[in-house]
């Protein structure tokens, strides 16, 4: 089954009868070349590009819930490659490249709309390093663009300019940054992956994970053991926990980070905007809801909810920044667990166990690492040589202090984050 205008259209005009399932519900079988343990957006298109790219298709991806149901589903859809340190800045380039080409590869509409993102500043310090990040990001081979108080008026009127304690003075804009519908790119992953073989495995929680001289055999699961050549995580906030049965103890920490959305109001907001002093970042989406977030709630936690103190910080910073907003009536919240790693970023690497690879600590990145993760993730799976974008995100970093990229400037000590 192909989409296509012709295809809305003929639907549309014979009730919608001819569209089929987009992935098949599969019994699991007792052994896979790969098991993926994780059925969100790196899960998924791990799998999609082990089997397009790889010809790997033997693959089980096993989800304890439905597909989509965690991060990948619960974040602010900001897509962007405005990253500033060597190995973040890789990285991001290639996903965001991906990110220009996945519908039509795909064939799915995931809602990318590259809007462009404004990034304010409002000293002479911080002037400064958007300096220094717009030229080191159009060294990497993106888009970068200085832009001052006038420039940033034209685009967005509705902003606080002369706010008394933050006044806007410019903004580093890179124009193809935006947004994309965060549940439709894991069904266009999962459609894909299904397509090409994948066995996608809902309600299959991992209950252990089998570990034999020091190599992994297979996982335990709620509906039985599954044996395994090789075995991926991919589990965002609970990669720990997972990490854990295999008897390895990650240097992550799992946080809650909320977000928010109005009810739908009239357009207003074309860009991704974010207010340097506040950590508050804003957009628009298709529905006309305005979707923000801000700072962590700053404590280790698995609850997907967050805590009062943090909304109130939000909602002062967002009115703060963009008035307007005080009119419109807040519709709903919710928490996704960050997976913070002490430097900010992220590990795609081999495990100490033969066979076990590590795909976590996304930390504020992780919707729009989507396709960069998987094809990186996928490379390293299947070659068992770390993909080129991706080759700075070793785990031993944090053992020997060799290579850490402490993209906030925090620090790599877990209490600083």
């Amino acid at each position: 089954m192909r989409f296509s205008g012709w295809r809305v259209l003929k639907e549309g005009l014979t009730g919608n009868k001819g569209w089929g399932p987009h992935w098949r519900d599969p019994e699991p079988k007792r052994e896979y070349d790969v098991v993926i343990i994780g059925g969100g957006g790196h899960g998924l298109a791990t799998a999609y590009y082990l089997a397009a790219e790889h010809g790997i298709t033997n693959i089980a991806v096993l989800e304890k819930g439905y597909l989509g149901g965690g991060n990948v589903g619960r974040n602010t859809t900001i897509v962007r490659a405005n990253y500033y340190l060597p190995g973040n800045s890789e990285f991001y380039s290639h996903s965001l490249r991906l990110w220009e080409s996945l519908e039509q590869e795909l064939n799915y509409n995931a809602m990318m709309s590259q809007r462009g993102i404004l990034n304010l500043y409002h000293n002479d310090g911080q002037r400064d390093a958007a300096v220094r990040r717009g030229n080191s990001i159009i060294n990497q081979g993106d888009d970068a663009e200085l832009l001052d108080r006038d420039g940033v008026r034209k685009l967005a009127p509705y902003l606080n300019f002369d706010n008394n304690r933050f006044p806007i003075m410019g903004a580093l804009m890179q124009r193809r940054a935006g947004t994309a519908r965060h549940d439709a790119v894991a069904w266009g992953f999962a459609r894909g992956a299904d397509m090409r073989g994948v066995d996608l495995i809902q309600k299959c929680e991992v209950t252990g994970i089998d570990v034999e001289g020091g190599k992994v055999t297979g996982v335990q699961t709620a509906r039985g053991p599954i044996r395994a050549k090789k075995v991926a995580l991919a589990a965002a906030g609970r990669s720990s926990q997972v990490a854990a049965m295999a008897g390895l103890t990650l240097p992550i920490e799992s946080h809650v980070l909320q977000a928010f959305v109005t009810e739908g109001v009239k357009p207003l907001i074309d860009q991704v905007i974010t207010f340097a002093e506040g950590h508050l970042y804003i957009s628009q989406s298709d529905k006309g809801g305005l979707v923000f977030g801000s700072y962590l709630d700053f404590y280790a936690s698995y609850a997907a909810r967050g805590n009062l103190p943090m909304v109130e910080h939000t909602m002062e910073t967002c009115v703060a920044m963009v008035p307007a907003v005080s009119k419109a009536r807040l519709l709903r919240s919710w928490g996704g667990i960050m997976d913070m790693t002490p430097d900010g970023s992220p590990i795609i690497d081999h495990s100490p166990i033969d066979g076990l690879y590590l795909n976590c600590g996304w930390c504020y990145g992780g919707f729009k690492a989507t396709p960069g993760s998987g094809n990186a993730y996928a490379h390293l799976i299947a070659t068992d040589r770390p993909h080129g974008a991706a080759r700075k995100f070793k785990l031993d970093r944090f053992r020997s202090g060799h290579g850490l990229m402490d993209e906030e400037g925090t620090g790599a000590q877990h209490n600083l984050h």
